[in-house]
């Protein structure tokens, strides 16, 4: 055992060597002991976005969390190590944050999808085990067999728990269980020490509460227990159009302070008839809202709330009855709320369906220079006029969502950051301009600049004027990261000190870069 120990230093001490050489020795896999290293891949140096292109020197496809931490334990002993390491799950990030140039990206996905479940007696709670590198569709998947589900979701499903709880994970049930992060119960953390932790809200709880919303920067996340609920059997969707934004976010706070009624609530923008068309593809009835837009120089623009209420069918609640109820208390434009009954699992996978279409159209593997922000609910009106002050509306190709959260279902220890309420409300508002810049349509270096330019410009300005903070947020200097976490940045600092005292993990987010300037943007 010691011989083989002693053999795997050496070959890791190889491996860093070739690393931190100028020419890229790894060509073709190499056997460094028990970590089975492979040359770079497409698919490591890109991402979602389509935007940043960081090749590493190797990509490490862990079979168990042991692998992970053997390598980060070597590279944080090693005096000589210049090497950083990105956890990668499904990609989904849009500017590079699970890249590693020059370094390596461990494929989260290569870890065995492991999952057990427990299962409550009355009155106890129902958990699941899961893989750090396990998808959330497979966790929904296999929970359903029993009955179960997690409580708090993302939109899009085909991305790891690892990931999303390294950011927030939110979705329309938001507003009612807080966001994935205030939804596990225990964590299995590999730190930038190669320390593999077990830890929880009562054990190691500073680990814990870093790693949640921690963007990779304390440790990997290799497995999480998720809390569970009954899972119902149909959800009632429906969907209500407005003609003006203020009774559009009045109805929207209304729908988030009935919990016990409503499930599920988020909104969007109603730009133009792409924008109606591409987030009605899901939707299954037949919607007879054909509004006017007005003109290019005039446009008009209208907005829709989409909320959502279980159906367990056996704890004698007629949905259609509870939906009625709520729309009455709604200021929606006349005749124009449409719902439709749907199992459970088809309205959380409903992103599926708009994926297989844009895929069907070439439309899914292009840029997508995203734009995520929380904004005080005392800032909302004036954002919503800084997006129309920059954007197109007749050209503008994607979804714009906007809908309430509740801060008090977000916990006060992560990392997660969150504007300063300046107040006692409770509301704030997540804000997405999740666009498409499709290089084949005329939208090519330049343009996708001018895009990016223009986000920045809404974002800086939200953050000045309206105290936004960016979600899934990408500065492109340690100046912009100091602002954006703001009083939190010490505490911040003083955790990557503890768990990552090297700096090796998370490069991408750039938060604590080393200054690497080789940056290829996509054209």
């Amino acid at each position: 055992m010691e011989v083989a120990m002693v053999c795997t230093r050496v070959n890791l001490l190889l491996l860093i060597l070739s690393l931190c050489s100028p020419y890229k020795f790894i060509q073709s896999p190499m056997d460094f002991g028990p970590l089975n290293l492979l040359p770079t891949t497409t698919e490591a140096s890109s991402d979602f976005g389509r935007i940043l292109f960081h090749s590493p020197s190797a990509v490490l496809k862990p079979q168990s969390p042991r692998d992970i931490s053997l390598l980060l334990s070597f590279l944080s002993a090693s005096s000589l190590s210049k090497v950083t390491v990105a956890a990668r799950g499904a990609g989904h990030s849009i500017h590079g944050q699970a890249q590693a140039l020059d370094g390596i990206v461990v494929d989260m996905c290569s870890l065995p999808s492991q999952i057990e479940f427990y299962r409550g007696g009355e009155g106890d709670i129902s958990y699941a085990d899961v893989s750090g590198g396990a998808m959330w569709i497979e966790l929904l998947e296999q929970s359903l067999k029993l009955g179960l589900a997690p409580r708090s979701w993302t939109d899009y499903l085909y991305i790891t728990i690892g990931g999303t709880l390294s950011n927030a994970g939110i979705s329309g049930q938001t507003f009612k269980h807080g966001p994935q992060i205030s939804n596990v119960l225990q964590l299995e953390v590999v730190t930038g020490r190669g320390e593999t932790v077990t830890c929880s809200p009562t054990k190691d709880a500073e680990l814990f509460n870093a790693v949640l919303g921690g963007l990779g920067q304390f440790g990997i996340i290799t497995r999480a227990r998720i809390l569970l609920q009954e899972a119902p059997l149909k959800v009632k969707w429906a969907r209500a159009f407005y003609d003006d934004f203020g009774t559009f976010t009045k109805d929207q706070e209304l729908l988030v302070s009935m919990p016990d009624l409503v499930d599920y609530v988020e909104g969007f923008i109603v730009l133009n008839k792409q924008s109606l068309h591409g987030t009605s593809i899901a939707f299954p009835a037949n919607m007879g809202f054909n509004p006017d837009f007005g003109t290019k120089s005039s446009p008009k623009i209208y907005y829709c709330i989409e909320f959502a209420v279980h159906d367990y069918q056996h704890k004698n609640t007629n949905v259609d009855q509870v939906v009625e109820a709520i729309s009455m208390q709604m200021s929606h434009m006349g005749s124009h709320l449409y719902s439709v009954e749907v199992s459970y699992f088809d309205f959380l996978n409903r992103v599926r369906m708009e994926e297989m279409s844009l895929r069907s159209s070439g439309l899914w593997e292009v840029h997508h220079p995203w734009l995520n922000m929380f904004v005080p609910k005392a800032g909302i009106s004036d954002l919503r006029d800084l997006l129309m002050d920059n954007i197109s509306p007749d050209n503008f190709e994607g979804l714009i969502l906007i809908y309430p959260l509740l801060r008090d279902k977000w916990g006060t220890n992560t990392s997660a950051v969150l504007p300063d309420s300046g107040s006692t409300d409770q509301v704030m508002y997540v804000v997405g301009i999740l666009r498409s810049a499709n290089p084949e349509e005329g939208c090519s270096h330049d343009c996708l600049q001018e895009l990016l330019r223009r986000h920045r410009h809404i974002a800086d300005t939200a953050g000045v004027r309206l105290g936004a903070k960016q979600y899934l947020a990408h500065h492109p200097t340690p100046a912009g990261w100091h602002q954006h976490f703001g009083p939190r940045w010490e505490r911040f600092a003083d955790r990557k000190v503890r768990f990552d005292p090297l700096s090796i993990l998370g490069p991408g987010q750039g938060i604590f870069a080393k200054g690497n300037k080789n940056v290829v943007y996509a054209s």
